[in-house]
């Protein structure tokens, strides 16, 4: 993991969202970490939802790319409910509207069917991390690769009333997306004990049921425990 791009900071456990996702999405593993895109062949764009917004607060998350990089778009980016995430068409998906903000691995930024050069194009065939800071307050969107701070992508994007979520998608058959360390900012004093708790003991949710707690502080606790 590169250093930490947050401060004061605890880790997160969103992930891919089951039941939010294009048909040509397969999620392997019981913890819906890694997500692949079109298992057979491809002939269109796929993408999933994360399953937890990030609206308030600081955000950070690595997509651990599989070595299948090529194809006309693989992106990582934000985006609302309203953001489509299947079309049968080979298309820069993210920020084909302006309900989500995407890089593609050609190295351009996509929002509201509009595109500027933000990067050097992915090498084809080689694995790569990227990773994003969504700074609610501030309302940007930074991208990182390979532990390299790229600069800040968008901003702005705290103007939106909509809940915001983390989508990938790829025109790409048989590539595979994992998602790596997912970290945000304290949300409050009790959010900031929980944390604690967790690192202190690295609980389970079978183990916090026999705790001697109310079950409304058992059920705060359980949220908070890693995948």
């Amino acid at each position: 993991m590169v250093k930490l791009p947050i401060k004061d900071c605890c880790r997160d456990n969103w992930t891919w969202n089951r039941n939010d996702k294009s048909h040509e999405v397969r999620l392997i593993g019981s913890r819906a970490k890694v997500v692949k895109f079109h298992p057979n062949w491809s002939n269109g764009t796929a993408g999933i939802r994360g399953n937890r917004s990030l609206n308030n607060g600081r955000h950070y998350w690595e997509i651990k790319i599989s070595q299948r990089v090529f194809g006309t778009s693989m992106m990582f980016g934000v985006g609302t409910k309203r953001a489509r995430l299947h079309i049968d068409a080979f298309i820069n998906l993210l920020g084909e509207d302006d309900q989500s903000w995407g890089l593609s691995h050609k190295g351009t930024l996509w929002h509201n069917g509009e595109w500027t050069q933000y990067t050097k194009p992915f090498r084809e065939n080689e694995p790569v991390v990227i990773g994003m800071l969504f700074d609610w307050y501030k309302g940007t969107l930074t991208y990182f690769k390979d532990g390299v701070n790229l600069g800040v992508a968008f901003s702005g994007i705290n103007h939106v009333t909509d809940d915001l979520y983390p989508i990938v998608c790829s025109t790409a058959a048989k590539t595979e997306m994992t998602l790596g360390v997912r970290l945000r900012t304290f949300q409050s004093l009790q959010d900031r004990c929980r944390a604690v708790i967790l690192t202190a003991t690295r609980p389970t949710t079978v183990n916090i049921d026999v705790l001697p707690l109310p079950k409304l502080i058992k059920n705060f606790i359980k949220a908070g425990v890693t995948s």
